[in-house]
């Protein structure tokens, strides 16, 4: 296949890793940079993906599956919410396997991926002068910063940990519980991550403290502090997650485009950003192609993205919105309410964890 143009990523996450993967498929030369020897280690998102999502991607990922998710149970004040469906709804991934699956089909195609290495401002000048800079560098992204992107600006703390136990009560349901006065603006969660392993995370907004505190706190929940008890401690850590999106992700002129957490490319109610990340690598890359053959011009990727996901992005934005203001007690009114209308039923037969909107077209459906 003749290459034509080349693309510089910086950042070597799943986002990145995914652009590379296809542009390259397209034709376009592609190098990619990241500061890790390891890449993607260590881990700090947790590895639940829809599986609808998942197949979006265009990857073969059965392989690297570690456990099946049916559905969820919701702690709000003193309601419980159970939403199960009779079919998988997702997945977990090890995280650290899917980077090495990514890495491994972009060798395949002829990706050059410098680990180990970090590209300073005079660097990234050069490189988008000879082609285009892809910044998959995370929230903190160092190409935003230096070509004057601005601020992704709403983000939340969280604080993950992984621990060994030899008793997994329900394998395919996840635990997220929802108390403003622990995790404010955002939720705790009990996720098993396989047979032996599970995942306790909580996350909240930088405004409300230190996430390894709230973890601290969270871990004081009867529920939580059960399962504990029958647990052993593997692994934990921090990140910082982007809830909103950048007020723009590409530049024609500097021939510049960000992907991923880079761009804000994350779920505002869960923190998710592979899916809606992912779909947007690919997106960009097929911009790229398009502008290297004169057919386009790189921000179309923006309006393609924009197009597909905005309305999405905002209903998220405004659960989580809603959420935050609500205590207690008014939490545990709007869960009862919601089930006594019949919630458990419609989201477990026709809930979508990554698109709201496409619950709100079933919900209006159903009602006609």
């Amino acid at each position: 296949m003749d290459v034509k143009g080349s693309a510089s990523v910086i950042g070597a996450g799943s986002s990145g890793l995914l652009f590379a993967k296809r542009a390259a498929e397209l034709g376009v030369g592609v190098r990619v940079y990241d500061q890790k020897k390891v890449l993607g280690h260590p881990v700090r998102a947790s590895g639940i993906l829809s599986i609808s999502g998942l197949d979006s991607l265009g990857i073969e990922y059965k392989h690297i599956v570690s456990n099946t998710i049916y559905g969820a149970k919701i702690y709000a004040g003193n309601e419980v919410m159970t939403i199960r469906s009779g079919k998988p709804q997702a997945h977990v991934l090890n995280r650290l396997r899917l980077n090495e699956l990514l890495a491994q089909k972009c060798t395949d195609l002829g990706v050059e991926i410098e680990r180990g290495r970090k590209v300073n401002a005079e660097q990234l000048d050069r490189l988008s002068d000879s082609g285009i800079v892809v910044g998959a560098d995370g929230f903190n992204s160092g190409v935003a910063r230096h070509f004057g992107m601005v601020s992704a600006g709403t983000h939340v703390l969280t604080y993950r940990e992984v621990y060994f136990t030899d008793d997994v009560e329900e394998l395919d349901m996840v635990e997220l519980f929802f108390d403003n006065r622990i995790c404010k603006g955002f939720f705790g969660w009990i996720a098993p991550e396989s047979k032996r392993t599970i995942e306790i995370g909580i996350g909240i907004g930088p405004e409300h403290g230190n996430s390894k505190e709230a973890m601290n706190r969270f871990k004081r929940i009867g529920r939580v502090m059960e399962v504990l008890k029958k647990c052993r401690f593997v692994d934990g850590g921090a990140s910082v997650i982007p809830l909103s999106l950048r007020d723009r992700f590409t530049d024609d002129d500097k021939r510049v485009l960000l992907v991923g957490d880079a761009a804000g490319h994350v779920k505002p109610t869960t923190g998710g950003g592979i899916i809606f990340g992912g779909s947007g690598a690919v997106m960009a890359a097929e911009a790229v192609k398009n502008y290297f053959d004169g057919n386009g011009r790189i921000s179309d990727y923006e309006r393609m993205w924009r197009k597909q996901f905005s309305l999405d992005m905002k209903l998220h934005s405004v659960i989580r919105k809603v959420y935050a203001s609500l205590g207690p007690a008014q939490l545990s009114y709007l869960v009862k309410a919601a089930k006594l209308l019949g919630a458990e039923s419609f989201f477990s037969e026709k809930g979508d964890m990554d698109r709201p909107s496409v619950m709100l077209k079933r919900l209006f459906a159903n009602k006609a």
